[in-house]
């Protein structure tokens, strides 16, 4: 059972990794519970597609128990990535190799969908 304390520092590690997923990224990212809210539901919500994210706002990490999750959550649809970290330190990203190549893509999707909109936008000027 989790504490109401922990539940908290989740809910502002959430908010915090889209505001950086946002920054980084230049998508637009939220909290995904606050959406949709089925247990399976990723942690964080972006514009990139078919990407689940677990988000691990914690000092004690098991690696591959949150990848687990984040994969059994994804399905067969979705690219699993955990994103974590503790206090003090920056935001690192854990995926499997083999899902690099998909997690790359399906960002591209995201930039080349942007740089479509902003081509249109200049020559609606």
């Amino acid at each position: 059972m989790m504490g109401r304390m922990s539940r908290n520092k989740g809910k502002v590690g959430e908010r915090e990794l889209a505001q950086e997923l946002s920054r980084v990224l230049g998508v637009t990212a939220r909290r995904g519970v606050q959406y949709s809210g089925g247990p399976d539901s990723p942690d964080v919500v972006t514009d990139i597609p078919n990407l689940h994210i677990e988000c691990k706002r914690t000092e004690s990490f098991r690696l591959f128990e949150a990848l687990e999750q984040a994969i059994h959550d994804a399905g067969a649809d979705q690219t699993p990535v955990v994103m974590h970290r503790p206090n003090r330190r920056p935001w690192v990203v854990v995926l499997r190799l083999d899902d690099l190549p998909r997690l790359v893509e399906c960002i591209n999707q995201v930039k080349d969908s942007g740089n479509r909109d902003q081509d249109s936008d200049s020559l609606d000027s």
